[in-house]
């Protein structure tokens, strides 16, 4: 059996690259990621077990926004350690003048699964969680996808 020890990394391909830059400029090392490379056409942050990078996209598509339901990337969603951090996430992103698609609450995707869900400049989902213990790896444990996983509210 091959041995997954986490996700290595996401990129993530923006529209609008200068304000997608800045968005997790602020975001990504309030989360524990260091930005370990910046240049015009990427930008690299590693940390709490994985790295996320940023490029623009390729000119033809410049000035479109995401669309969670089409092919691809339906959201991206980063583990918090506690109920708290979730809270410190999404008052970073209030101050920060994000849209948040749901605030801070519970789901009922696994026991004590709580999250907040928002968006970057270019509309990409965003998911930070805090699920205790081990989730649905628990044992006796059910999965519960209600009726899908869908990112509103």
């Amino acid at each position: 059996m091959i041995e997954i020890n986490g996700m290595a990394h996401v990129i993530l391909t923006v529209s609008d690259f200068r304000r997608a830059r800045s968005f997790y400029a602020k975001l990504l090392p309030a989360c524990g990621m260091n930005p370990v490379f910046d240049g015009p056409k990427f930008t690299y942050f590693v940390g709490a077990r994985t790295a996320i990078g940023i490029e623009p996209c390729d000119p033809a598509y410049a000035g479109e926004r995401f669309v969670q339901s089409r092919v691809g990337l339906h959201h991206l969603c980063l583990r918090a350690r506690s109920r708290e951090d979730v809270d410190r996430c999404a008052a970073l992103l209030r101050a920060m003048n994000a849209t948040i698609i749901r605030a801070p609450s519970d789901g009922s995707w696994a026991p004590g699964y709580y999250s907040v869900l928002f968006e970057d400049p270019d509309g990409i989902r965003l998911e930070v969680n805090y699920v205790p213990g081990k989730g649905v790896l628990e044992q006796g444990t059910p999965f519960n996808p209600e009726d899908g996983y869908a990112g509103d509210p």
